[in-house]
């Protein structure tokens, strides 16, 4: 794993200070828990969230230190406490990634209605963890083959997207650190 830059982890730092919010200790900076706590969702809702939600939005931080935030496709791999996820070789993403590995990544359900409240109830799941790109190109064709059998309609529809560009994707590794999810109504 490679490591924000000094200056980076120096502002993180200063910043979670100003906060005064956070327990620190070297480098590392603890997580907040969600702060209304009846909103906060269990363990186990929350990964439920990661395993039944389509999509997520991934935030890294970009180019001259503003986030950049994407929705993406994604696995969760709940045996592994991981998450996963395609790209390119270069771009926004790559480039920042490559610079800092801290990335957020978050997935978010339905709308629940409930019979007795009239405004709807969104559940989410916020992860924070390490991300890398796997080297081992077996365990990518693996792991894009996983991916696709969650959104292809069929094995053979899988198999020719695979054939056609397998060759050029990137599959990235979220290493998950924390995660927690919560509900709130939307009113």
């Amino acid at each position: 794993l490679h490591l924000c830059d000094r200056r980076q982890r120096q502002m993180c730092i200063r910043d979670s200070f100003c906060y005064n919010k956070f327990k620190i200790t070297g480098d590392d900076i603890m997580f907040r828990p969600v702060r209304r706590i009846k909103n906060a969702l269990g363990e186990e809702a929350t990964k439920e969230i990661l395993r039944s939600a389509r999509r997520g939005v991934l935030a890294v931080n970009g180019d001259g230190g503003y986030p950049y935030a994407i929705p993406i496709n994604y696995l969760y791999a709940e045996e592994a406490g991981k998450i996963y996820f395609h790209g390119a070789k270069a771009g926004h993403k790559a480039d920042s990634i490559n610079k800092c590995d801290k990335v957020c990544f978050t997935a978010y359900g339905d709308e629940i209605i409930r019979e007795d409240a009239w405004a709807p109830f969104m559940r989410s799941a916020v992860v924070f963890g390490r991300c890398r790109v796997i080297e081992d190109r077996a365990q990518t064709l693996i792991l894009v083959k996983r991916l696709a059998m969650k959104y292809y309609p069929d094995e053979r529809l899988a198999d020719e997207e695979i054939a056609a560009s397998g060759k050029a994707v990137r599959m990235y590794e979220i290493a998950i650190e924390h995660m927690n999810g919560k509900e709130i109504q939307e009113r």
